[in-house]
């Protein structure tokens, strides 16, 4: 059973940013971030230290979210990644370790010789 339940869960598909709220504490998660933490084998690879860095993703947004059961949500992305299933905690995780989680990971594309393209 999870231990955090959100309360409120909606997609800004204009800002492509999902707001999620658990009682008092209320995250803003953008679709890119969801996308390059998505828990799916694709991201996360088959074990530890296989993840796999997701590059290219700074416009991704999400078609839609199907749920599941009462546990998660999956996210369909526009670039075709639909196998994510987000619990409830990690969704929760990732909003409380967000500023860590994107630190790391834009360490992580510099380490790599990528850059982040924003918008035009």
């Amino acid at each position: 059973m999870s231990r955090h339940v959100p309360t409120e869960i909606n997609l800004n598909r204009r800002t492509r940013v999902l707001t999620i709220s658990f009682g008092d504490e209320r995250f803003e998660l953008t679709c890119e971030y969801l996308r390059v933490h998505s828990p799916s084998a694709e991201v996360q690879g088959h074990g530890p230290g296989q993840d796999i860095l997701q590059v290219g993703k700074e416009n991704v947004n999400i078609t839609a979210i199907e749920p599941m059961g009462n546990y998660a949500i999956k996210p369909v992305f526009d670039d075709g990644h639909d196998s994510g299933i987000f619990s409830w905690d990690t969704l929760y995780a990732l909003g409380k370790n967000q500023k860590e989680n994107w630190s790391r990971y834009l360490a992580r594309l510099g380490e790599a010789g990528h850059k982040r393209k924003l918008d035009s």
